[in-house]
């Protein structure tokens, strides 16, 4: 058991730096649902609106981010834009950036179809006791829509923290680019170090996502 592969996992400080880079993922994804979620929030308002112009801007903006790959969003949020622009900007920050306008243009799609999910006859009693549209949508729209989104925001929370396996790419050091590193380094003292770092990483994942998938499951029943 001298050179077994889990022993690398404790071997000096592999585990505090796994840890480490957990915490760089968390944080990176914690930042982009808080703050894509409160724009996510504010911009599905916006899109129940009826101006058709405002409308079809916030529509491009949801496509944009559905339907360029994350992968390329980091890439030219990273390496194409900031060399156009002569900027220097951090990894985790244009990270977390990326993420929190890919978490907001989802978020916006979830609240926009929870709140036209509202019955009418709920709006047409608000309107009648005087209601203003700012009232009818803080008393009425959204406490009776979160029900509805919740579920749904549920999932892609659980997304946006399984997609930030892709920082690796960007040389964001979180725990996936910590663990290649450890890998990398003890290679030919440990050949198999990879399955049991990688699977470390996955047990992490599972800890942190696997709760939200199962408040989506509650929340769907009832």
């Amino acid at each position: 058991m001298a050179h077994s592969g889990i022993n690398l996992i404790f071997e000096g400080q592999n585990l505090p730096r796994l840890l480490g880079g957990l915490w760089i993922t968390i944080r990176v994804a914690l930042i982009a649902i808080i703050a894509g979620g409160v724009l996510g929030i504010f911009l599905g308002v916006l899109r129940t609106f009826k101006n058709r112009l405002l409308r079809f801007i916030l529509r491009l903006y949801l496509e944009f981010f559905r339907i360029v790959p994350t992968v390329v969003l980091l890439f030219l949020f990273y390496y194409i834009l900031p060399k156009s622009m002569n900027l220097n900007l951090p990894a985790a920050e244009v990270a977390t950036l990326v993420f929190t306008l890919w978490m907001a243009a989802e978020a916006s799609d979830i609240v926009r179809g929870a709140l036209i999910s509202v019955p009418q006859h709920q709006v047409d009693s608000g309107l009648a006791i005087g209601l203003n549209r700012s009232q009818l949508y803080y008393y009425v729209l959204i406490p009776q829509s979160l029900k509805l989104m919740l579920p749904a925001m549920m999932n892609l929370i659980s997304r946006i923290i399984k997609t930030t396996s892709l920082l690796l790419l960007i040389s964001v050091l979180d725990v996936i680019n910590v663990g290649q590193q450890i890998i990398e380094a003890n290679q030919k003292q440990y050949p198999q170090g990879a399955f049991w770092v990688y699977g470390v990483i996955f047990v992490l994942y599972f800890l942190i996502c696997y709760p939200f998938s199962l408040l989506a499951k509650k929340l769907q029943k009832d």
